[in-house]
């Protein structure tokens, strides 16, 4: 007999019961795995640039406009996505992270499917979003989820720019 994995739910977050959990810690993960990434490893949250604290910190005061949602296993939240609250029929995927250890069950890909769908739903017309440049895994997942390369609007450097229809 084998185990099977436990069914993972995608709820919007702040909400009752076990997805009233706060989204700090996947955040938290988050931000110091890409500080790392740009070669800027930090010890902890307290290291990490101001508008990032504020996020782990804060999330509901960061994101009181944008949708949060959280992917839960067990009652346990593994993953996360933020979907920008709609501007001129666009928003924006950010921080979409998995907890490494749940990878591999396609976590991430419900994360985006029920951000698109939360989007559609309230009449957005095109999403985008950011992605370094080294993360060739997620743009290899992105682009199978139908994003496509777009124009940049980012400044910084090493950041490719993608964006689909609803």
């Amino acid at each position: 007999m084998t185990d099977q994995p436990d069914e993972v739910a995608i709820v919007r977050w702040p909400g009752q019961g076990p997805a009233a959990a706060r989204p700090a810690e996947l955040l938290a993960a988050y931000h110091l795995r890409t500080q790392a990434e740009k070669g800027d490893q930090v010890a902890d949250v307290d290291a990490l640039p101001d508008r990032y604290r504020t996020e782990i910190r804060n999330p509901r005061a960061a994101f009181a406009d944008d949708t949060v949602l959280i992917a839960l296993s067990g009652g346990t939240a593994v993953g996360c996505v933020v979907l920008t609250a709609p501007a001129d029929g666009r928003a924006e995927i950010k921080r979409l992270w998995t907890d490494p250890a749940s990878r591999g069950r396609g976590i991430a890909s419900g994360l985006i499917a029920a951000a698109l769908a939360h989007a559609a739903d309230n009449g957005v017309s095109t999403v985008r979003l950011s992605v370094w440049k080294w993360r060739t895994g997620a743009i290899v997942l992105y682009e199978r989820l139908g994003f496509t390369v777009a124009p940049s609007w980012e400044t910084r450097d090493q950041l490719l720019c993608m964006e689909r229809t609803v």
